[in-house]
């Protein structure tokens, strides 16, 4: 079977007028303008199977939302092929169009004015959804995101965190198979931010839909994705499952403890690289296979009063594959079989 998402060698270049300071500058930029190359998105390949959730993950500027953009039929590709579903995205045509979603944390389709729901009748006569289905859809919609005191309320007069539940319903109530969501979590508080999440992650379970996000929120990610594409200067570094990529860069973890009584940093060093010690508290690098093992020998050769695993944390691992410290990261020898939450159990 072919995959829902194909991108072969995807580029998007613009032409990008520069222009000196000043009067001068001016004036030689009305003879003579010049005019710079920016790609984009230069030479991005990957396939994503029917019902993955798959984090897109890279610095501002990396090219994640021409990316999506690109997918969605609103730019037309430089080179490459790209199909979703089937459709070639910038044809543009209907049948692709109400099949998918693209939502942007930081643009919004509610009518500013009116109450939400008055969008909602407005894209129910767009996408042409029967009236049994729309009231259906926006019964399950109210129940997973409690949308009932907001429908309506002026969106002008929502809190961010309502709009963006607002936002996101609009954006389903023609149940897309296909779900674009740029930073869809962008500016929430940390519980509205689980909401979202939560909520992302069941209509993937009931509807079996493809998802692709971008945030700079790890914890949307490690929540919702097994699978991540990390992008930077429009090409791709990772492709692949997100706890390998963790385990490559990454391969130890951290043991902090706390002690009864001073100890000597010096003999901490048996049992794993010392990352910060002063005598009364300590942070090792243990290898992870060695993990256990060493916990063991410190409980009983060192006065402990606590201990505690953790894992490196998310954001210093993807800082790491960013800044290109981490080199000859996999791509699709690193992938671990789509699952279709729809079919799973």
């Amino acid at each position: 079977m072919s995959p829902q998402i194909h991108v072969a060698h995807l580029s998007k270049h613009y032409q990008v007028h520069e222009k000196e300071p000043g009067l001068m500058g001016s004036l030689r930029a009305f003879v003579a303008r010049k005019y710079r190359t920016v790609r984009a998105v230069d030479d991005v390949s990957f396939d994503i199977e029917a019902g993955e959730m798959i984090g897109f993950l890279g610095p501002n500027g990396a090219g994640k939302t021409t990316t999506l953009k690109v997918l969605s039929g609103l730019l037309y590709p430089t080179s490459g092929i790209v199909t979703v579903l089937g459709f070639t995205p910038h044809k543009r045509e209907p049948a692709y169009l109400k099949q998918f979603t693209l939502v942007m944390g930081q643009k919004q389709q509610l009518l500013w004015d009116l109450p939400a729901i008055e969008t909602f009748l407005v894209n129910q006569a767009i996408y042409e959804i029967p009236r049994d289905q729309f009231a259906a859809t926006l019964k399950e919609l109210d129940q997973l995101l409690d949308l009932g005191p907001l429908l309506k309320k002026q969106v002008r007069k929502l809190s961010l965190g309502e709009r963006m539940k607002c936002e996101l319903a609009a954006a389903l109530l023609h149940r897309p198979k296909v779900l674009f969501l740029d930073e869809p979590t962008i500016g929430l508080d940390v519980t509205m931010q689980v909401r979202i999440r939560d909520f992302i992650a069941e209509y993937n379970r009931r509807y079996g839909a493809t998802v692709i996000l971008t945030s700079h929120y790890m914890a949307d990610v490690t929540a919702l994705c097994d699978r991540i594409i990390v992008i930077d200067k429009g090409k791709v570094l990772y492709d692949g499952n997100f706890r390998a990529l963790i385990e490559r860069v990454a391969p130890y973890k951290i043991l902090k403890l706390q002690f009864e009584q001073p100890v000597a940093c010096e003999q901490l060093a048996a049992f794993g690289a010392i990352a910060s010690c002063d005598g009364m508290t300590a942070v090792l690098h243990v290898p992870r296979s060695q993990a256990a093992e060493a916990a063991a020998r410190l409980l009983t050769q060192v006065e402990v009063d606590d201990v505690n695993f953790e894992d490196p944390p998310v954001e210093d691992i993807i800082r790491e594959v960013f800044t290109g410290k981490v080199t000859g990261l996999g791509t699709a020898n690193e992938r671990t079989p789509a699952v279709n939450p729809a079919s799973a159990g």
